[in-house]
Parts: C-alpha cells; structure tokens; sequence
C-alpha cells in the first residue's frame, strides 16, 4: 500500500498486484523455467495477472551478488514479451550501483513531475507509514499466542491494516497506528500462558510474503509460539538501501555473527539466516525456523551450516523447502511436531535445572 500511494501521488495510474493465489502459481509454474524458485514463479504468476488487468508498465527491483534474483527482471521481461505481452519494465537496481540510475528511473515515474522537495515529503510519509506497519506486525505476534479466543487476533489485525491504508497524511498514519495498538492491546489475552519464542530465518520474498510460506506466523501464534521475524521492511531497507548507499556495509552485527561459520556474501539471505540464528540463540530463543524457495542456493549453503550452529549454540533448527507442491496440511503438521519438540526440551531442561 505504501509504493502504491507513493507512485499515485507522483501521477501514476497504479494496477496493484493481487494476493498471489492458486492461479497466480499455476501461471507462474507453467511460464517459468523448470527449475526456479517459487518466488521466480509466484512473481511470473503475479506480473501476468497485472498484465492481464492492463498494466502497461513493471516497476520492480534488481539484485547484486552471487544470488540469481539480480537475472530475474530481464528474465521475466524476455517471458513475458516472448508470451505477447506489450509493456515496459523498469528496474531499481540496489543504491551501490550508482545513485545516478535511481534518479533517472525516478524521474521516469514522476508523471505530475514533482519538485524534489515535493518527493521528500511523499517518501517521508511512506516510511511513517511502513514503520508503523511493522510495529503492529511485531505487535500482532505477540498478542496471537496469548489471545484467549482463537484467530482474534487476525482478525483485529486485519482491521488495523485496513485502517492504515486509509491514513493518507503523517497524522493520519499517528492516529490510525495508536488505534491499531489499542485494538490489538484490547484483545483479551492470557498473562499466565507459557510461550515459546521462535525466530523465522531465510529467504526474504518466502519470510515476507504469508501466501509463499503458507501464513507460518498466523500457526506458530495460535500453537503458542510468540514469532520474531528477522526481516520486517524498515530493517531490510536501512540494511540495504540506506546503509548500503552509504557504504555502511561492513559493520552490521548480524554479519559478524556469522562471520566463523560463512565470512563471504553468497547472494540472497544465506549469510543473514546464519548470523540471526546464532542472534536468536544468544537471545534465548527456544528455536529457529528456516524457510528456503526449493533450489535457493544461498538458503542451500545455509542449510548446510545450519545444524553445526544448532550444535554449537544449542539451539534446534527447522529448515522447511517451500516450492508449488508444498501444501498447509503437511507444513502445519511438521510445524506442530517441532513446537512441541521445543516444550519437550523446555520441561527437561527446568526440571534438569538447566
């Protein structure tokens, strides 16, 4: 909601891509090469559908390093031509490829041709407003496992968004994110209810997005686990946008937390999954769960180096491939079976005295 605004204030007609559904995926798979990833093919499924509702233009990122997601939008851009398709495709590279593309891509997009001062003050709203999305997120997880009848919090959450997607003025973001808190505040809750604490590693596009991993957070809540993702849009932008154009790069903790185990940057979020692990297990957390698009090659060296940080810091892991046939039934059962590894491993070690 908030690229959208932003591109709407700049004078764009904006074609916002739908949930990704079964459809989208059946697209995706049936387009996309054999061998993808699931967020190749979801993304496919997805530009297909905008198309298909008249896009006449794609707005999306690149990528730098050894991960093949920085291939994709030129890939993407020759499938779709190849399957008819009329429409121009603009691609943000990452700020370390020059600040001077950004601007001319920028430009390209500002149709009402807004004065940069102008500019400032739409990007200012949008990170009120993104900031305070992620912290009624961060807030819904921790109220999901304590709610006392099941799925309010999800359904209050809901409203929340609903209600910050109609705040369209940096008071209006203010009013309807205290409105968001009091309402999921309000939610009644049990204090006395013992809580896991999982942190979720891997793949950004599968952590993000609730339809590639299958809405992970909303199980974990309502099996009893209060959820910390490690990625949430404000921290991946200033990492990766802000520090990154900055050349900020080199000091970020959760990069020298992994530096013992993977020192060198392999693309995608392979080094982070190692380096929030490790965080998680300094934090106390009684577990990790990874999650890894079937053929991810960062996530695959990951999950190679993943169980020797499990041994060392003493912390149990769960890594989940996800890709087109993996179904809720069968990742909720495996979810279910390692919660309760987690309280298992809990009562041994109080009444171990550990």
């Amino acid at each position: 909601m908030v690229i959208r605004r932003l591109l709407e204030q700049m004078g764009n007609e904006v074609i916002a891509p739908l949930r990704p559904s079964q459809r989208t995926l059946d697209l995706g798979v049936r387009y996309s090469p054999e061998f993808a990833c699931l967020p190749y093919k979801l993304v496919t499924g997805t530009y297909i559908e905008s198309l298909e509702r008249g896009a006449d233009t794609i707005l999306t990122s690149g990528g730098v390093g050894p991960c093949r997601a920085g291939l994709y939008a030129p890939m993407h851009e020759a499938i779709l031509k190849d399957l008819g398709y009329d429409f121009e495709i603009i691609i943000i590279e990452p700020p370390s490829r020059g600040i001077g593309d950004i601007y001319r891509k920028l430009q390209k997009l500002n149709a009402d041709k807004l004065s940069w001062l102008a500019l400032l003050g739409l990007v200012r709203e949008g990170w009120a407003k993104v900031k305070a999305l992620d912290d009624l997120e961060r807030l819904s997880h921790y109220v999901r496992p304590r709610e006392i009848e099941k799925r309010s919090t999800t359904r209050v959450y809901q409203k929340t968004l609903s209600w910050m997607a109609e705040a369209n003025s940096i008071k209006e973001i203010k009013e309807a994110h205290e409105a968001g808190v009091a309402a999921l505040k309000g939610i009644p809750q049990d204090p006395e209810r013992d809580i896991l604490k999982i942190g979720i590693v891997g793949e950004i596009y599968v952590v993000l997005e609730p339809s590639a991993n299958l809405e992970l957070e909303e199980i974990l809540g309502e099996l009893g686990a209060e959820v910390d993702r490690s990625i949430f849009l404000t921290g991946w932008t200033m990492d990766n946008a802000v520090a990154d154009a900055m050349r900020l790069t080199g000091g970020r903790s959760v990069k020298r937390a992994a530096k013992e185990y993977l020192p060198e940057m392999i693309g995608g979020h392979g080094q982070d999954s190692i380096g929030h692990t490790i965080i998680y297990a300094k934090d106390g957390f009684d577990g990790v769960i990874q999650l890894s698009p079937f053929t991810c090659i960062p996530e695959i060296v990951a999950m190679s180096i993943l169980p020797k940080v499990s041994k060392d810091y003493d912390i149990p892991v769960l890594s989940i491939v996800l890709d087109e046939q993996t179904g809720k039934a069968g990742l909720t059962t495996r979810v279910e079976a390692f919660v309760d590894l987690l309280y298992r491993r809990r009562r041994q070690r109080l009444e171990a005295g550990i």
